[in-house]
Parts: structure tokens; sequence; C-alpha cells
């Protein structure tokens, strides 16, 4: 089982900028990916990006592609997520989860076993 710490949520006005961080622990050695998530009240829990630990790949939605770039530390022990040129509907609960997949499928809730508890993300125009 893999332990996940997010930090790094708070509320920015539109335009702005914000860094999560996750930090894995315990048996990571069992896993090669780490995605974030998020989930907005009354929606569906959603990929946003995703990181191939081995080989540092990076996937993206679409609402991510620009804006967003996940990059991992730690030797894969620690992903991060910048944020940057916020919107509106960015608001959501963001959560770390961390899984053994190998790209396909990277944004779907049902291929990772261990998640964190999330954190808070709030922009406000």
């Amino acid at each position: 089982q893999v332990q996940l710490l997010e930090s790094g949520g708070g509320s920015v006005q539109v335009g702005g900028s914000l860094r999560l961080s996750c930090v894995a622990s315990g048996h990571t050695y069992s896993t090669n990916f780490m995605t974030w998530f998020r989930q907005a009240p009354g929606k569906e829990r959603e990929g946003v990006a995703g990181i191939h630990i081995p080989t540092h790949t990076a996937y993206y939605d679409d609402s991510a592609k620009g804006r967003f770039t996940i990059s991992q530390d730690n030797g894969g022990d620690t992903v991060h997520l910048i944020m940057n040129n916020l919107k509106v509907e960015d608001t959501a609960m963001y959560y770390c989860a961390r899984g053994l997949l190998y790209g396909k499928d990277w944004n779907q809730p049902g291929q990772y076993n261990d998640w964190g508890q999330g954190t808070q993300v709030t922009i406000s125009s």
C-alpha cells in the first residue's frame, strides 16, 4: 500500500498560479504512475495530469494543456503540479493517486488503488 499526502492548495484569483505537491510513501516500488485528479461539487472525478515515473512521460487532459505542468523528484516519490493561468472552472478538490499502469486509461479513477485526502483549490473572479 502507498500513502499519499497532498499540499499546496489554496485560494487565488483568476489568472493566478498554484503549485500542488504530493509525497508518496510506503510500497511505492510496486507502482509506476502518479496522477492528479480533481472533483468539483456535483461532478465526476476527472484526471488532470499524470506522469509515468520511470520515463517521466507526462499526460494531460485537454483542459490542462498549456497551463499545467506535472513533474517529479525524489526518485518519483514526490510529484508536483504547477498550475498557471487559473480559471474559475479549475475550482475543485484536487487528489493525487498512484498506481501501476502504462499510460492507457491514465485518467480513469478506477485504475488507481491509492489516493490522497485531497487539497482544495478555489479560483475567484
